[in-house]
């Protein structure tokens, strides 16, 4: 693996009893990219990114991030993987500050914590339960945690899911300003895929079936916009049909 590809992905099998979640993806990210996953719900989204990272064991296929294999070097891996999942999985007890000051222990160099909660605008929600957050606050923090390591690759799924105008912007700023990771955005927001991302890599029953920056997807199916060259491509809308991956 060389150093300027951050994650490495062959032949990426999984399944779930009778469905085939992700059917023989191959994908490389560049160290640096921001690459958008797209897909209609059930397309193998969020299952391929939890192969990646480790999270979920595929039946066949390889990962590499930054040359470690996401489950036999899961410590290492820790140290230079952020992700962000759709169901935050931290202790409702804890105070914002807690959790931010819990996660930054785990790391040798974190951001600190003043940086991390304007990063995300929680600064007035730092004494606050994170149950008593409201669900974008939720979402807002699981960002906020899966950044504290200052990590060099970045796995962030739907990432402005659930929030308002104001705080959709504020995340995907945050995203801007992440000048040296590599990013992995999960999403059906055509606008802030456009906005974020170098490559799009676009998924339709658990295979890839386009792979080109935002402005070549477009223009190879003559289409107006990304969103319809979406729906030329997979025949659906972004968000359609019942999530079953």
């Amino acid at each position: 693996m060389d150093h300027d590809t951050a994650i490495v992905a062959e032949h990426l099998h999984k399944r779930y009893r009778s469905t085939v979640a992700v059917d023989g993806v191959s994908l490389r990210v560049r160290a640096g990219e921001v690459v958008g996953v797209l897909g209609a719900n059930g397309a193998g989204k969020t299952t391929t990114v939890e192969l990646i990272a480790g999270l979920r064991r595929p039946d066949a296929g390889r990962v590499r991030v930054l040359g470690l294999d996401p489950r036999r070097d899961r410590a290492a891996l820790r140290q230079v993987l952020g992700v962000q999942l759709q169901q935050a999985t931290v202790h409702h007890a804890l105070t914002v500050d807690e959790l931010i000051g819990l996660f930054r222990s785990f790391y040798p160099n974190p951001r600190s914590a003043g940086e991390l909660l304007d990063l995300v605008d929680l600064t007035a929600q730092r004494r606050t339960r994170f149950e008593k957050l409201s669900g974008g606050q939720q979402q807002r923090l699981s960002i906020a945690l899966a950044l504290a390591g200052r990590p060099r690759v970045v796995i962030l799924d739907e990432l402005t899911t659930g929030l308002d105008p104001h705080a959709r912007r504020r995340m995907q700023s945050a995203i801007e300003q992440l000048e040296h990771e590599t990013v992995l955005l999960v999403s059906h927001a055509m606008d802030e895929v456009e906005r974020l991302c170098d490559r799009v890599v676009l998924l339709d029953a658990g295979r890839i079936v386009a792979d080109d920056t935002p402005a070549g997807l477009v223009s190879t199916v003559g289409a107006a916009d990304l969103e319809e060259a979406f729906v030329t491509i997979t025949g659906t809308r972004p968000g359609e049909l019942e999530e079953t991956a």
